[in-house]
């Protein structure tokens, strides 16, 4: 193979590197990275060491064929023996078999060790961001966590792969050719080195310019993405239809998939003169090793066949010295890649698990708030900056949101949480589910401070049924089973029953299989909610929080779902934040929340006739029916 073709071969991975972004290298790392990265490895340590021996031997057959080429010609052509042309000729084609295995099986290792990297990173990773608090969620850009499973996880198992194998490679196969060059001819082997920088300076300029434009090529892209998923999805398409001017989306959108598709062009053209620099270049050193080499075998300085063994070994050289230039930004690019993953893994979940925690038994418990304050923590402890698209310059805590709280609630018992928007009440039902601690205080079910419990049967004890119910988007069957995933079809449909909502779904003509559509937008917002009650009395928890289920309701589906909430806190203790103060006139005890703290406690006659808050918002709401009692 002549030099020239050979680079044109090369010249994709060495545009890789050359076009990574060189100030990565710059880049400090965090102290341990490196030794963090070698854990990872650890498991892997064998496959790796097998992977790396059979890298080496494929280089050293960089120079095999060359070599025998030569030898073919100089032993066999020119003396006219057939026999050893045709003996050597097969000896290159066992090599070129050998060398195709030594691939099949350096991939199959290469993929082995690669994919189940991905796979371990991936998992922490899922297992690990799940854990956070919905502070977390809430700071976050989904796009930015979705990357760090994919794009990062992916550049850090390059580091065990093509980096790592590219790095020995490369070194093996340039000592082998310059050994090889330079024990036949060390004037050419010194001139052809002596060109490299006619070649690495020029596509290294190349290669930071391509760099920039991949650059802008990825932020257009996921601007692109990111308008797209924002008008597809179904909450995003309402509100165009109803808000949005189609013209204008339309010119919007394709002046964005404009800017794209020319710098596509822009970057296609540079790629083109990139390796038109490249065949020109190993071209011009091919025309100079036959130019040189040539006189030198007509002198009788070389034979015809190292001169042939020089110029195919020429075409190997300037590829592995390539890449090894620039060895520092790959190895820095996975390492960074890996940081970026690190950075994730080391944000703590503020909600964690003690050691030998206390289960809870799934029946009506006790809910005790004894002096509990919470302030939401700050951005540090709960996100990262280069997770969020806006990242605001604020990463302070917030001010203290509950104050003093304590109450009591007895197994069986209805505790409505009223006041006045802001005040805290969904707070004091976050705490209950232990979706955050308290700051002071202790949040207690059955004498068991929640901090010494195990999450696992907090989770089983607690049930919630939120404003807007969210559902998967998956099969009405599927969203059940979230709940218990050992229930059979007949408890599913008992569940449905009592929720009132399966005379709906036994008619769909899929029923229990029928997908619900993303978050559930197939459904009607009551039908919802039940759906969601069925979820949650298949759960059966010992303690309901109901976080103010009926509040977007019209009056029909607010009769179906309150007719399923009945059911559903038959039997069990209830935490129920109301919008609609009717439906909390029969509660054992409503406690009324302002400014984070309780300000009222008692019944709704007791309440009413203290002329409070809570009498104050009563009137209010029920003004125009004459009468409050």
């Amino acid at each position: 193979m002549q030099s020239g073709e050979h680079m044109s071969m090369s010249g994709w991975m060495m545009m890789r590197s050359l076009t990574r972004d060189s100030s990565v290298a710059q880049r400090k790392l965090a102290p341990g990275t490196g030794k963090r990265v070698l854990g990872y490895a650890r498991p892997y340590k064998r496959a790796i060491a097998v992977f790396l021996v059979l890298v080496v031997i494929d280089a050293a057959l960089v120079v095999a064929t060359p070599l025998l080429m030569g030898q073919i010609v100089d032993k066999g052509v020119i003396p006219k023996n057939s026999a050893v042309v045709v003996g050597l000729a097969l000896v290159v084609a066992a090599l070129a078999v050998v060398d195709g295995l030594l691939g099949l099986v350096e991939r199959w290792y290469s993929s082995r060790i690669g994919e189940g990297l991905i796979y371990d990173l991936r998992t922490e990773v899922f297992s690990h961001v799940l854990r956070q608090p919905i502070a977390f969620f809430t700071r976050a850009q989904t796009g930015a966590l979705v990357s760090r499973l994919n794009n990062d996880v992916i550049g850090a198992q390059q580091a065990f792969t093509s980096t790592l194998s590219g790095v020995v490679s490369n070194a093996v196969s340039l000592v082998f050719i310059v050994i090889a060059m330079a024990t036949r001819s060390w004037l050419l082997t010194l001139l052809s080195l002596a060109l490299l920088p006619f070649f690495l300076v020029p596509a290294r300029m190349m290669g930071k310019k391509l760099a920039g434009l991949a650059h802008e090529q990825m932020g257009l892209n996921a601007e692109l993405g990111t308008r797209m998923t924002e008008r597809f999805n179904v909450a995003g398409a309402l509100l165009v239809k109803l808000f949005g001017r189609p013209h204008t989306e339309d010119e919007q959108f394709a002046e964005r998939a404009g800017q794209v598709r020319d710098i596509g062009v822009r970057i296609s053209l540079n790629r083109a003169v990139f390796f038109v620099g490249l065949t020109l270049v190993a071209s011009l050193a091919t025309a100079m090793v036959y130019g040189v080499g040539g006189v030198m075998a007509v002198n009788g300085g070389l034979t015809v066949g190292t001169l042939l063994a020089l110029a195919a070994l020429l075409g190997r050289l300037y590829g592995p010295l390539t890449a090894l230039s620039n060895v520092r930004v790959d190895v820095m690019t996975a390492l960074v890649s890996f940081e970026r993953v690190f950075e994730v893994l080391d944000l703590e979940p503020l909600v964690k698990e003690k050691p030998e925690p206390v289960a809870l038994e799934r029946r009506p418990v006790a809910v005790d708030f004894d002096h509990v304050a919470f302030g939401y923590p700050s951005a540090d402890q709960i996100s990262l900056a280069s997770l969020e698209q806006v990242a605001s310059g604020d990463r302070r805590g917030g001010e203290t949101v509950l104050k003093d709280v304590t109450f009591h609630a007895a197994p069986g018992e209805l505790v409505a949480l009223v006041g006045p928007s802001g005040a805290g009440k969904t707070t004091i039902t976050s705490l209950v589910a232990r979706l955050y601690d308290p700051t002071a205080g202790e949040v207690r079910l059955d004498g068991v401070d929640l901090r010494d419990a195990s999450l696992e049967s907090v989770h089983d004890v607690v049930g919630v049924v939120t404003q807007e119910a969210h559902l998967f988007h998956d099969t009405i069957r599927a969203n059940l089973a979230y709940a218990r995933p050992s229930a059979t079809e007949a408890e599913m449909v008992e569940a449905l029953r009592a929720a009132q909502v399966w005379d709906l779904v036994s008619q769909l003509p899929e029923g229990l299989e029928t997908v619900v559509g993303d978050r559930g937008h197939r459904l009607s917002g009551g039908e919802k909610q039940r759906l969601a009650i069925a979820r949650l009395l298949l759960k059966s928890p010992g303690l309901v929080v109901l976080d103010e289920a009926t509040a977007h309701l019209d009056s029909e589906s607010e009769v179906a779902v309150q007719r399923a909430l009945d059911t559903a806190l038959h039997g069990r203790t209830a935490l129920v934040i109301a919008h609609r103060l009717s439906t909390v006139r029969g509660a054992d005890q409503i406690l009324v929340v302002e400014a984070g703290r309780i300000v009222e406690r008692g019944t709704h006659l007791e309440l009413l006739a203290k002329g409070g808050l809570y009498a104050d918002l009563y009137t209010t709401q029920f003004a125009d029916q004459g009468s409050v009692a």
